[in-house]
């Protein structure tokens, strides 16, 4: 995902409060009541200083001053000072909660919306894109666009107490007000300044984590063939040298916030002098009381910490923008698989497929070109082909993981674009030769979310032949295989997730070299069972084994993309040569494992 070009002060808040309007438009009333607490605070805060400068001059001048007894006067002073406090711990609990609640609930919401897209899109899509980046994504970016929710509803309430700081302090004296205004307009202009010079940076980290993230997980999702090579240290150094990026951005923006905070930090106690110096001549003029003087610098100090607080609300709004758009990235990609509305019929027993005039291209390149398949109900029908003839394509296309660029493929007479969204999968089930296993139990894996029964678990699991040694796990089928089942063999995850296919008694059953990794005994016992079971299925495998061809009652011969012959085995023997010899190729191959294993 490219950086973003640098924004003007303007642009960056004007995007940036782009950003919090839509987040505040999902969840109104917890960002009202986030403001509504701390304009309570805020509230509280000139409440508190009033109340100083009130106590200042009822009690404790005329105690210190004059010498008159204590009396009620502390009394007084206790009760105001303990209900200011009280008010304002009741301004925090709401404010903290509210704006807590806002920011976890809206980074849920946007995950879910990135998910919910993202598995909506074509898997053309997918193949373009860096799992690490849209892992980055989904965790860092989300996370960092919604970040200015926590402390926004403060600095919104803030924001209005430093309107009306000057403003009340011009009511006890003119000199006073304009002080206040002055001193915090140029500590906000400070900040605005930092916010906007700081984007940049955030830009290029928001992009960098990205990488990071890509290259940890390459890394790690490549780790067999990272140590099979010795390649640990080519791939140590790959991740240095791109931490190291990540790192020096890193220290330049904590540089440049550090220094641009210090500056703010210093800025404060300079108008409180400011305002100490002006209070001064006032007090000596008679134009305002000594109390009135502490008032103004009380309010003054307890809005330290607050103006800090908008540097920090502007500081989320530049990282915000950057994470935001990457965020806005993924969720403006268009190529959504466009569903109709016809419900599926999965107890109607095996179904043909069919396609007529079906072509498909990726990224420009022709696939398949003006196809025509027929596969009868009931019949088990073998693909082969030479490497690249668009075998496996055909099979995406017939489960409707992929859409031909033109013709239409239907299952039943109907047009597989016409089915509901979640309705195809009830009657088309389709097994890769990369099986993936969740990091779940062997039931689990099978299941997916259904409900199907022990029973039907099991009976699954003795079609795709894993029943036996399922049971010899520790805990059979409530086993936990880790992450990808690592902890079975390729041939081991191959069948748990033909039998995950088999347990939803699939009318269209789409084996793409799915049993690639087993025996080739073991593979012929399993495509025997599979024709011999009660099933309801019509049988489609992408086929490399001559047994497994011989099993089939029909051949379909694919050579560049395009479907040249069909029909059984011993007629596109007969009249096919390409076939002939593709099929001999294959027997010699078998052959010659045959005499290796021996």
């Amino acid at each position: 995902m490219s950086q973003a070009p640098t924004l003007s002060a303007f642009a960056v808040l004007r995007d940036g409060l782009r950003i919090v309007g839509r987040f505040v438009r999902g969840h109104p009333w917890s960002f009202a009541l986030a403001v509504g607490g701390a304009a309570l605070f805020a509230g509280a805060l000139a409440a508190s200083a009033f109340v100083i400068g009130w106590v200042t001059d009822t009690a404790i001048l005329p105690v210190l001053r004059d010498g008159e007894a204590a009396g009620s006067r502390v009394l007084a002073a206790v009760a105001a000072i303990a209900a200011v406090a009280l008010w304002k711990a009741v301004s925090i609990v709401l404010r903290r909660t509210a704006a807590g609640w806002l920011q976890f609930k809206t980074q849920q919401d946007v995950r879910e919306e990135l998910i919910g897209h993202e598995l909506g899109l074509e898997l053309s899509w997918f193949g373009r894109q860096s799992v690490g980046d849209l892992l980055s994504v989904a965790d860092n970016d989300a996370r960092q666009g919604t970040g200015v929710l926590a402390p926004l509803p403060y600095a919104t309430g803030v924001s209005l107490l430093l309107v009306a700081t000057p403003v009340l302090l011009a009511v006890v004296d003119y000199w006073l007000g304009i002080t206040a205004a002055v001193g915090m307009a140029v500590v906000v202009a400070v900040e605005v300044r930092a916010a906007v010079s700081l984007y940049p940076v955030w830009e290029g980290i928001q992009h960098q984590l990205g990488v990071v993230s890509d290259v940890a997980h390459e890394s790690f999702d490549g780790a067999l063939t990272v140590k099979a090579l010795g390649r640990e240290e080519f791939e140590t150094g790959r991740l240095r040298r791109e931490s190291e990026l990540l790192r020096d951005r890193l220290v330049r923006l904590g540089v440049g916030w550090e220094t641009y905070r210090t500056l703010i930090l210093a800025l404060i106690p300079a108008a409180s002098l400011a305002m100490l110096a002006v209070g001064a001549v006032r007090v000596d003029a008679g134009a305002v009381s000594a109390g009135d003087v502490v008032s103004a610098l009380y309010l003054l100090s307890l809005l330290g910490f607050p103006i800090q607080l908008i540097a920090f609300v502007l500081f989320e709004l530049a990282a915000a923008i950057p994470a935001w758009k990457r965020v806005t990235t993924v969720l403006a990609a268009d190529e959504l698989v466009v569903y109709g509305s016809r419900e599926a019929h999965p107890d109607a027993g095996a179904a043909p497929v069919d396609g007529e005039h079906v072509s498909f291209s990726y990224d420009g390149a022709p696939v398949l070109t003006d196809v025509v398949v027929d596969v009868p109900a009931g019949r088990t029908v073998a693909i082969v082909g030479p490497t690249a003839s668009g075998k496996t394509t055909l099979t995406l296309l017939l489960a409707r993981l992929w859409d031909p660029g033109t013709g239409r493929i239907r299952l039943d007479g109907r047009d597989l674009r016409s089915f509901a969204r979640a309705e195809l999968p009830r009657e088309v089930a389709y097994v890769s030769q990369g099986s993936f296993l969740f990091d779940d139990t062997v039931r689990g894996n099978v299941e997916m979310g259904l409900d199907l029964g022990a029973a039907r678990v099991e009976e699954a699991g003795r079609l795709a032949g894993a029943h036996d040694f399922v049971t010899e796990l520790p805990d059979g089928y409530e086993t936990r295989l880790g992450e990808r089942g690592a902890t079975l063999s390729g041939g081991q995850r191959q069948r748990i997730a033909l039998a995950r296919a088999l347990a939803r008694r699939p009318r269209l059953l789409i084996l793409d070299d799915a049993t690639s990794a087993v025996d080739p005994s073991v593979e012929t016992e399993i495509l025997r069972r599979l024709r011999s079971a009660d099933l309801p299925s019509t049988i489609v495998v992408v086929a490399y084994r001559p047994s497994s061809i011989r099993l089939a009652d029909e051949v379909i011969f694919v050579e560049d993309g395009r479907v040249v012959d069909q029909g059984s085995h011993a007629d596109l023997l007969a009249r096919q040569p390409g076939y002939a010899r593709l099929v001999q190729a294959y027997e010699e191959d078998a052959a010659t494992r045959s005499g290796e294993r021996r």
